[in-house]
């Protein structure tokens, strides 16, 4: 039986190359499982996109952070309407394990372990290429789960680009050289 974990809110950083962020969501590693491969329920939280699951698969992740958002207008110079990547998957074992590359970006592995009613998700995001990278997808990745969160608790998401905005500054602390 393994223990209980309590996770903290921020990424951290395993080593300069590496961010892990945490959630502890209520229900069940199926729901969970759902919300990570369901294309209409990924795209509440993160990215639509259909995926065939099975190792060696490409699929498309499509990005509208706008749609997550309170206004377009919130979104930062810089950022399109719309963030389109073609991902593969290199691993998957249903209700555990999600892994994928994401070219240019690095390799994104999701995993799920049931604990009691609750279920942690651990995202570990590789090859994070240098600290402008780890702001941005340590910023992307929490402002993202917490409207996961949020979700799966049946409570109102905050809005994404004001939320990534105030976490990108946070991180620029917390990530501090």
């Amino acid at each position: 039986m393994s223990t209980q974990v309590r996770p903290q809110p921020y990424a951290t950083r395993l080593d300069p190359a590496i961010l892990v962020l945490q959630r502890l969501l209520p229900g069940t590693a199926e729901r969970v499982w759902a919300y990570l491969t369901e294309s209409d329920l990924r795209r509440r939280w993160l990215a639509a996109g259909d995926m065939r699951l099975a190792a060696g698969t490409s699929f498309e992740l499509v990005w509208r952070n706008d749609e997550l958002s309170a206004s377009p207008s919130e979104r930062p110079d810089g950022f399109a309407a719309e963030g389109r990547a073609t991902c593969q998957i290199i691993e998957m074992e249903p209700l555990r394990k999600l892994s994928f590359s994401w070219p240019g970006v690095g390799e994104v592995t999701f995993d799920l372990e049931q604990q009691g009613d609750e279920v942690l998700l651990t995202v570990t995001h590789r090859q994070v290429a240098d600290r402008a990278m780890a702001l941005m997808v340590g910023a992307g990745w929490h402002m993202h789960l917490d409207i996961l969160q949020a979700l799966c608790d049946g409570t109102r998401p905050g809005s994404f680009w004001s939320g990534w905005k105030r976490l990108k500054a946070e991180y620029e602390q917390r990530l501090s050289a």
